[in-house]
């Protein structure tokens, strides 16, 4: 059977909400409309910018629990368990689609058949509608326990609601509360609060929208005075809603849907608060909150697009001849402006900061904050948080235009604040404030599609100017601002004593200590020199002194934070104003209690302990040696002091063994200055290495021949570059006598080459001239010998590239003869075997990839190759 219902004629604007965490969520706006299709009914909202996209698409079915709000609102909840709303634009609109939801569920109903899984208790309520007698002083007991029974199913709670709003049965309640009072009936006076309260918990939005109008609500606060848990007491919510000193009208709203809202939600905020705070359950708390929120959604949108409005409120502050008591008022007003606007969605709130900006909001805050009235001062204040919660940038952007302006900028108006306000609330929200508007802003992200086109460089360009307005807020800060905010430090050096200092001025120093170590975080380089120029850090050493162990904690915190940057200019300047001393005597007072304060100041040494900083280590040790060689409940001292004798070698174990390896060496010297060498080889080797490579090479029988400049002097022997020659023999030659280790005959410089300095055969000629030095270190002629024996052995079995490997080799042992000593009798001894068989002259055979290769050597060096095999 199809259902029989007319969808409305036209579509109704309206905003989605979608309840997610106990917050609103705002889906967009559309255009709502009901169909049918198909024999189902749904609700379809169409987005307004996009209309292909569909917001919402719901279903109608008779078990939703469909609420109308108000006159703009429809609350249910889908079958998944979302809580989802549609707030219209005008009254009309929710009317129509209100109807037709109706329409549809009750043909719903009536369609539904025996196999329907409605339960007995439901279809009984719907055949026998709930009736409750008409309220009388005599019959409330009566009532009481009727609805008693009806609200423990959802099907009797849906029909008391129902017969609740019909019969308008709580205004006909709430006449009996003064009847009551007069009689002096404290029974029924209980038994209508019961009632009452029961009422409310119905969780039904219409009912505690009408608990809440001006005609009834009275009643109900009064019949909620008279709590049965608390019989000998009495609450007076009456006197303060009938207290009309409270609705202050700073510009008249002429909207009385706006005004009755704004009543209505003053009340709601009053029963969620105060009157029903001990009993609220979570159904009716989220009832509640969906009521306030969606009122100050209407108010809002009213505020920020009635430009008359706005006019008119701005106009009072700035105006000079406003009394200080409506400037006083304009401000609290704006104050629960921002206060509302932090509920809202993100654009929403953008677009009221951006309305109030344009029509003078900093203005206001600063007005506020340098008011004389502490309740003004306040307001300011939250104001101010609450905009630099939603943008700091927005703050900034002020301040930039008031130092180009050259007038004073917003933070030294909170400067002042923080150094003279008594209220410590409002000295931490400008503390905070300071902070907030000192931190860098990161340049923002720019999306790849950006940057794909000309978006990207004009937002570049934009980074660039906010980032020189920061360089230059950040200079005209630290150049007058940071000396006027730290004066309160300074002034600590002409205090003798910290033992008098009063609850504000502890506050405004743990304030000001707060606000270093922020600076010292992100201003690395313009906060250092400020710090110690200023001697800012001595001052915060003295608060150590103070009996107040929350600012002690806080001036550890700040060389806490100083010796763990890792900045060794700051380590260097704790040194040397010895700040560590006031630290040590913290330990001392604490000691040996296992207190934060003694675990503050303990933590600070093993952490320089734990990273090993050098500088530290050795200041403290090297100056506070006695102190801390007294303070043994803990290791910690124990061990830097052996860290600070393993650094600087005064080890008593390494300078025991230290001195018998000394006592070991003038032994050794005693005996002829031999030192051990190892183990020992035979006479044979030991000759062999101990003959000087000058005894073979510079031999009688063949002269050096002394190449001479053109004024007939001399050469000063130094190292000239080796050029190679196109004979690979005298290259080889040549090089092995640059550097000492050739042949032990050196070869004659050829008769067609000039002999001067520059040339590579002078060159060679003039090396036994060069290697006229102290006689060689036998571990350096061990290792030079056995570069020489691996040349050998690479010329027999590659002929070809003897020049190469003879040049490697020299240089090798240039190297080596340098002092690299390390490794000497690492060698194999049968290596060293075969190097001197080759140089005896001893034939010997090498394979190299299954092929030998056989040479005979001589005195010469040189090998005549048999089978040249090659090599792999």
């Amino acid at each position: 059977m199809a259902l029989v219902v007319s969808p409305p004629n036209d579509r109704k604007r309206v905003k989605v909400y979608e309840l997610r965490n106990n917050d609103w969520f705002d889906r967009g706006t559309g255009f709502c409309t009901g169909r049918i299709v198909n024999d189902e009914s749904k609700v379809y909202v169409e987005s307004e910018d996009q209309p292909e996209r569909l917001l919402l698409e719901t279903k109608i079915t008779k078990d939703d629990g469909y609420q109308k709000q108000q006159d703009t609102l429809i609350v249910w909840t889908e079958q998944s368990g979302t809580d989802m709303a549609l707030s219209f634009q005008e009254a009309e609109g929710c009317a129509a689609v209100w109807e037709f939801v109706s329409q549809v569920q009750q043909a719903l109903m009536a369609l539904a058949g025996p196999d329907d899984a409605l339960s007995d208790d439901a279809m009984e309520s719907f055949s026998n509608p709930l009736v409750l007698p008409q309220p009388e002083m005599g019959n409330l007991d009566e009532i009481q326990q009727m609805m008693r029974g009806v609200v423990s199913t959802p099907p009797g709670r849906d029909a008391l609601s129902k017969f609740i709003i019909s019969e308008d049965y709580i205004q006909k309640l709430a006449r009996l509360v003064e009847m009551a009072e007069d009689l002096e009936s404290l029974e029924d006076l209980h038994h209508l609060c019961n009632i009452m309260k029961m009422l409310i918990l119905l969780n039904d939005s219409q009912i505690v929208e009408q608990a809440v109008n001006d005609n009834v609500v009275l009643g109900v606060v009064g019949a909620l005075e008279y709590d049965p848990d608390f019989p000998n007491h009495k609450a007076n919510h009456r006197r303060y809603l009938q207290d009309q000193s409270r609705y202050k009208e700073v510009v008249p709203i002429t909207d009385p849907v706006i005004r009755k809202k704004i009543h209505s939600t003053f009340r709601l905020l009053y029963l969620k608060d105060v009157v029903l705070a001990r009993i609220l359950d979570d159904p009716t708390f989220s009832v509640l909150n969906s009521l306030i929120f969606f009122n100050q959604v209407d108010i809002v949108s009213y505020i920020q697009s009635n430009t008359g409005f706005l006019r008119d409120l701005f106009g009072i502050i700035n105006s000079p001849e406003s009394p200080p008591k409506r400037k006083k008022e304009a401000v609290e007003f704006v104050q629960q402006c921002c206060a509302i606007a932090k509920s809202l969605q993100p654009p929403a709130r953008a677009t009221l900061y951006s309305n109030f900006i344009q029509h003078g909001l900093l203005r206001v805050i600063t007005y506020a904050l340098s008011s004389t009235d502490a309740s003004t001062r306040v307001s300011g204040t939250d104001i101010l948080v609450a905009m630099i919660d939603h943008d700091p940038n927005l703050v900034r952007a002020y301040i930039f235009k008031a130092i180009a302006e050259k007038q004073t900028p917003l933070t030294d108006t909170l400067i002042e604040l923080l150094l003279v306000e008594v209220d410590l609330g409002v000295k931490a929200q400008a503390a905070d404030a300071v902070k907030v508007l000192l931190e860098p802003s990161p340049p923002p992200q720019q999306p790849q599609e950006a940057r794909q086109n000309g978006e990207y460089l004009s937002k570049l360009r934009g980074t660039a100017q906010s980032s020189n307005q920061n360089e230059a807020f950040l200079h005209k800060y630290y150049e007058m601002s940071a000396s006027k905010l730290f004066q309160p430090l300074k002034d600590l050096e002409r205090k003798e004593s910290l033992n008098d200092l009063s609850f504000q001025e502890v506050s405004l120093y743990n304030h000001l200590v707060e606000i270093l170590m922020f600076l010292v975080r992100l201003h690395l380089f313009r906060s250092r020199f400020f710090i110690f120029t200023d001697g800012l850090a001595s001052r915060i050493a003295q608060l150590l002194s103070c009996p107040q162990k929350h600012l002690k904690l806080t001036a550890l915190k700040f060389f806490r934070q100083c010796i763990n940057l890792q900045d060794g200019w700051y380590h260097e300047q704790l040194c040397r104003a010895h700040l560590f001393g006031p630290i040590l005597n913290v330990v001392y007072e604490t000691m040996p209690r296992d207190n934060l304060l003694n675990s503050a100041c303990l933590e600070m040494f093993e952490l320089i302990k734990r990273e090993n900083i050098k500088p530290l280590i050795k200041h403290i040790v090297d100056t506070y040696r006695e102190k801390l060689e007294e303070i043994t409940y803990v290791d910690t001292f124990q061990a830097l002091i052996l860290r600070y004798d393993q650094m600087m070698h005064h080890n008593p174990e390494q300078d025991a063994s230290m001195a018998e390896a000394q006592d070991a060496d003038r032994e050794v010297a005693a005996n002829g200055n031999q030192r051990w060498q190892g183990l020992k080889e035979d006479a044979a080797e030991e000759a062999y290495f101990n003959t000087s490579d000058d005894e073979d090479e510079l031999t009688p029988a063949q002269p050096i021949p002394q190449p001479t400049l053109t004024n007939g002097t001399s050469p000063t022997p130094k190292s000239l570059v080796n050029y190679p020659d196109d004979d690979p023999e005298d290259a080889m030659d040549a090089t092995a006598r640059l550097s000492g280790s050739g042949s032990p005959t050196p070869s004659k410089p050829k008769s067609d080459t000039a002999d001067g300095p520059s040339s590579p055969k002078a060159t060679a000629a003039a090396a036994p001239q060069v290697s006229q030095s102290p006689p060689e270190r036998l571990s350096e002629k061990r290792r030079r010998q056995e570069d020489e024996d691996e040349d050998a052995l690479g010329k027999l079995s590659n002929p070809k590239r003897r020049s190469s490997t003879s040049s490697a080799a020299s240089v090798s042992s240039n190297s080596s003869s340098q002092g690299s000593n390390n490794g000497v009798l690492r060698r194999k001894k049968g290596f060293l075997e075969r190097g001197k068989e080759a140089l005896n002259g001893k034939k010997i055979e090498i394979s190299f990839g299954g092929k030998k290769a056989s040479s005979t050597t001589g005195t010469g060096g040189g090998g005549n190759t048999g089978d040249d095999g090659g090599g792999p």
